[in-house]
């Protein structure tokens, strides 16, 4: 008896374990989000690029989709009750789909902005400033996928492992846009910055 006592307070302690971590990464993967909205609202502003405003509009759908998994990893951590016998882990998965909603979302907005700017030509300004701000980026979000992943490894979550796989990758599409405010300061190549926004 006192040693199903004994396990059955080592599993409650790692249970609470995982539900900090995993309360840590969702809230992290939050307060990432606003910061690379507020930095990429300030760097497209200064640089009319449409590349880094794909980059924006990711990371306003990052935040939306870091939300959602906030809600849901608080939700899945909850002990079973009458309703749900078996716990609530149910919600973890369902918020992996909410994130592929999220993604097709901000592709059908960013490719109406594409187009746009094709149609109607529009050199960069002031691309170091966004060079600066990209690899801010970068660094921000490989710290939060580092995080991330320890999470997984240590909980196997589902939704962290979902909002780690999208934020990992970032870092791709945060380095062509560099490429991209390089490419059309230095060699005045305008379609550069809409194809790599596209």
């Amino acid at each position: 008896m006192a040693e199903k006592s004994t396990a059955q307070i080592a599993a409650a302690a790692e249970r609470a374990q995982h539900g900090r971590l995993m309360r840590l990464a969702s809230m992290a993967s939050v307060g990432v989000a606003v910061l690379l909205i507020a930095i990429k609202f300030v760097a497209f502003l200064q640089t009319g690029s449409v590349s880094l405003l794909s980059t924006l509009f990711d990371s306003a759908l990052d935040a939306g989709a870091s939300i959602v998994n906030l809600i849901a990893v608080r939700h899945a951590l909850m002990p079973a009750d009458e309703e749900h016998r078996f716990g609530h882990g149910k919600a973890e998965p369902l918020a992996g789909l909410v994130q592929v909603a999220f993604i097709l979302g901000s592709s059908i907005l960013l490719l109406t902005e594409v187009v746009d700017h094709f149609v109607t030509p529009r050199p960069v300004a002031a691309p170091e400033i966004g060079i600066v701000v990209m690899t801010i980026s970068m660094l921000v979000t490989l710290a939060l996928v580092l995080l991330q992943r320890h999470v997984v490894r240590k909980t196997g979550s589902t939704a962290i492992k979902a909002d780690s796989a999208h934020y990992g990758s970032d870092f791709l599409v945060n380095a062509s846009v560099i490429v991209a405010l390089i490419l059309s300061a230095k060699f005045k190549l305008w379609w550069i910055d809409p194809a790599i926004g596209l």
